[in-house]
């Protein structure tokens, strides 16, 4: 899935969150958090400041000529102010709420990671450690029994902003917390055993766990490393919320104001990382972390340059109801990158029992087929206001740019092949769909514009091959409740979220496992289930088998190609029709923000945040 980079224009990408901004007012100074709410849980307040101050960040500079200076020079020094839409939860990655994707932006500020993403392959990339443990570099060693050791190295350099030495034992407290982390709500922390592996050796800068059976799940056991010198014999899920322990990123934490609410963070002295001059990262003093749930403020406090870089939120897609100042924006030195993201929109039938369309031909290879051949997704988007997306022809382009084969461009927009296959489909039930077509039900979120403008366009394109489409629209909390989870839909339309690294690749594939149903599994389509509509089919059993491979083995070579036959499957058989990925976007004011380098993926834009500087000043 290819990730197309555009560069300074913002269109129509920030503008339908935006309805009612006058460009010709947005000069106006922006206060953050006058009329907001915090979001930050009530079960854990915030011991910060509670000033009823609001926040006014200065503008840097104007919105007149851009000023002279040299980008590749980096800069020691200034601040740095970055505005999102969402507030954090809590700083504690492994509380609940700590796997929101905001804790993740504002964690890359302060926390120390074991391995990043790499922005172009979307493979993992080591940080904390030496390198990622595979067997080819002896960091996984495969025994006779059939366990296997994974060894975990620390680079020597690496250390806490208190000036103690990062070690294997902050790596395994750090899977015990992991663990316990899970079991937070409403318990008292105790560290918990790893479950289906042992720690056998901790030494000063490594750490090694035997697991008895080959899995790839050791990729995602050490995202962030916790110092046991500070947060052993706290109260681990309380005590983290609202502060955080001693650093171990870029900068330390300060403060976190609830009346804006913001975060501050100022340079870790202790920083280990050094740049190619040999010089200490980070490069900036301090970060500001502005929470705005008023995403016009967001824009608009952007174009005053009163915030230096902003990531609009996800679905800020659509069609623009109104004009945006891109022009001065682009004369003023604004750069934009447009990416296609993790989150991935597809449609998809349902084969269980409890499908609510008594007339469904979803059994049906070729009426699935038919659909997929019906739609012309380039026109959908195009005719929904969402022309600026890619198509998508496959999924897992969204894990690695290297495992595809985008096996669903099989399925060119071609309405008489769409007619032969009803026609086909129609014959193997008997049905004279000439006199009564077939009828699909089709259901999606209402909540917002996208997934409800696309349906309108699925049911005309439909209709015109001779297919009744009825349109059944929920709000997000019955459709991503019972709906989904009784299998009560017929054709449907959600988003999947892509993980990074080759784990987090063939966890995708479980969502497919014949075997596994909800509630105990992830199977929401039934394809294959017990009592499926296609249970015991040939493809079912290939997939099965597949699967049972790809999930035994810690070889990525093998993982990748076991996912490209797999997805081929999915992709014949039709299970799901790829519709694309959400884009993401990351501004900045390139004549003030230096080293900026949007992550596509859940690093998030921030990941390399020790490399930012200011420039021209």
């Amino acid at each position: 899935m290819r990730r197309a980079v555009l560069a300074v224009a913002l269109f129509a990408l920030i503008a339908a969150a935006c309805a009612g901004a006058d460009p010709e007012s947005s000069l106006a100074p922006v206060t953050f958090g006058a009329t907001s709410t915090s979001t930050v849980a009530p079960e854990t307040p915030l011991a910060a400041t509670t000033s009823s101050t609001a926040f006014v960040p200065p503008p840097t500079n104007s919105l007149g000529p851009t000023v002279t200076f040299d980008p590749a020079v980096p800069r020691f020094g200034g601040d740095v102010v970055i505005a999102d839409d969402q507030t954090p939860p809590t700083l504690n990655p492994y509380a609940p709420g700590g796997d929101n994707f905001i804790v993740w932006i504002v964690g890359q500020a302060h926390l120390a990671r074991a391995y990043d993403v790499d922005p172009d392959t979307l493979q993992l990339i080591p940080d904390s450690l030496i390198a990622i443990p595979t067997v080819g570099n002896g960091g996984v060693v495969l025994n006779a029994d059939g366990s296997m050791d994974v060894t975990w190295r620390l680079r020597p350099e690496t250390e806490w902003a208190d000036g103690f030495a990062m070690t294997g034992s902050d790596l395994e407290f750090s899977l015990e917390v992991q663990q316990a982390g899970r079991e937070c709500s409403g318990r008292e922390f105790e560290p918990q055993p790893l479950p289906q592996g042992e720690v056998i050796e901790v030494a000063d800068e490594s750490l090694t766990v035997r697991f008895a059976t080959l899995t790839l799940e050791y990729e995602t056991l050490l995202e962030w490393i916790v110092p046991r010198h500070e947060v052993e014999g706290t109260d681990y899920c309380d005590d983290w919320n609202t502060t955080s322990w001693v650093s171990g990123g870029p900068f330390s934490f300060v403060e976190w104001d609830r009346s804006v609410p913001s975060i501050t963070f100022e340079r870790n002295d202790n920083y280990w990382k050094r740049d190619a001059d040999d010089g200490q990262l980070p490069y900036l003093d301090r970060v500001t972390f502005v929470f705005e749930p008023e995403t016009d403020k967001i824009i608009r406090g952007f174009t005053n340059r009163q915030i230096d870089v902003i990531q609009p939120p996800p679905f800020i897609g659509g069609p623009p109801p109104f004009g945006l100042p891109v022009d001065r924006w682009r004369e003023a030195g604004a750069v934009v990158e447009i990416l296609e993201g993790p989150v991935w929109e597809h449609i998809n039938f349902q084969f269980g029992p409890n499908n609510r369309n008594e007339e469904s031909l979803n059994s049906i290879l070729e009426y699935r087929q038919a659909v997929a051949h019906a739609l012309d997704r380039r026109a959908l988007l195009d005719d929904a206001g969402y022309g600026h997306l890619t198509v998508a022809q496959d999924f897992v382009g969204t894990f690695s740019e290297t495992a595809t084969n985008s096996p669903w461009a099989r399925y060119s927009p071609d309405q008489n092949m769409a007619r032969e296959l009803i026609a086909s489909a129609c014959a193997q039930v008997g049905r004279d769909c000439a006199a009564d077509p077939p009828r699909l039900i089709y259901s999606t979120t209402s909540n917002a514009d996208f997934r409800p403008l696309v349906a309108e366009q699925i049911a005309r394109q439909l209709a015109e091959v001779g297919i009744d489409v009825e349109l059944q629209l929920e709000d997000s909390q019955l459709f991503f409740g019972d709906t989904l989870e009784l299998g009560q839909w017929d054709v449907g339309n959600w988003a999947w979220v892509g993980g990074s690294g080759t784990a987090a690749l063939v966890d995708m594939f479980d969502r497919f496992a014949p075997a596994e149903p909800p509630p105990d599994g992830s199977n929401y389509y039934r394809w294959g289930t017990a009592g499926s509509s296609v249970e015991g089919d040939d493809a079912v059993a290939q997939f099965s088998e597949l699967l049972d491979r790809v999930r035994s083995t810690v070889d990525v070579d093998e993982v990748l190609s076991l996912a490209r036959q797999l997805e081929q499957i999915l992709a014949d058989q039709a299970v799901i029709i790829p519709l694309n990925s959400r884009a993401v976007v990351g501004a900045y004011w390139a004549d003030e923000i230096q080293g900026y380098r949007m992550n596509p993926s859940t690093s998030g834009h921030t990941w390399n945040i020790e490399h930012w500087y200011r420039v021209g000043e």
